[in-house]
This record gives C-alpha cells, sequence and structure tokens, in this order.
C-alpha cells in the first residue's frame, strides 16, 4: 500500500515538474522567438532553454518507467527502450549543464550568437 502511494506520488511530482518546466519555456518563447527573427540570441538563455527542453523529456521517460510499473506492462522490449530515451534524455540534460555552468565559471552571461539570416540582403555592399 504505501509502495502505491510513492508511486503515485512520484507521477504527480513528475506531473508538476514538466508543467513548470513548460510553462518557463512558453513564458520565454516571446523572448526567443525575437532574438531568432533578429538574429541575435544570448548563449546563456539558448543553454537555459536546451537544458529545459531535455529535462521536459526527461521528464516524460520517467513519467512513462514509473507508469509502465505501477501499470504493469513494462515488457523487456520496453524497458530497453525506455533505458535508450533515459539516456538520451540525460545525456541532452547533461550536456545543457555542462553549457550552464561553463557560463556561469567563466560569468560570460553576455555571450551572443548571430545566426545568419537566409535572404537578407547586405546593404555594406
Amino acid at each position: 500500500m504505501l509502495l502505491h502511494i510513492i508511486d503515485v506520488a512520484l507521477l504527480i511530482v513528475y506531473t508538476v515538474i514538466i508543467t513548470m518546466a513548460t510553462y518557463i519555456i512558453a513564458a520565454h518563447r516571446k523572448y526567443f522567438h525575437e532574438r531568432f527573427r533578429t538574429g541575435v540570441v544570448s548563449a546563456f538563455m539558448l543553454a537555459m532553454l536546451f537544458f529545459l527542453a531535455a529535462y521536459d523529456i526527461k521528464m516524460l521517460v520517467a513519467i512513462w518507467i514509473r507508469a509502465s510499473q505501477v501499470f504493469g506492462f513494462r515488457t523487456p522490449g520496453v524497458e530497453l527502450a525506455q533505458l535508450l530515451c533515459w539516456l538520451i534524455a540525460t545525456s541532452g540534460t547533461a550536456v545543457g549543464l555542462l553549457l550552464l555552468a561553463y557560463q556561469t565559471k567563466t560569468k560570460k552571461y553576455d555571450l551572443y550568437l548571430f545566426l545568419r539570416r537566409m535572404g537578407r540582403k547586405d546593404d555594406s555592399k
């Protein structure tokens, strides 16, 4: 009984985490839309977006793993697919954290990426 309560609590917590991470991404949508349109994006904000997107996927995989255990549909094939997805999602989160940690360590929060826009006419020629 206690294990079932813990399983349900974990499913609820994972759902809340996904909701909050998705909210943060959605709240910054306007910023990214404007920045990509102008062709200049903050490297720190881009790293944050990458981390949160990877974390969202990781939590979706966590729900999938937990739900398959709770509801009993975890077969060896499903478990293999889950572990592969978990590896990919965890690698994405690690890369995002490495990017954020590097920028934090070097205190280079003002780095910007200048994106080349297709079809832009160069007025300097």
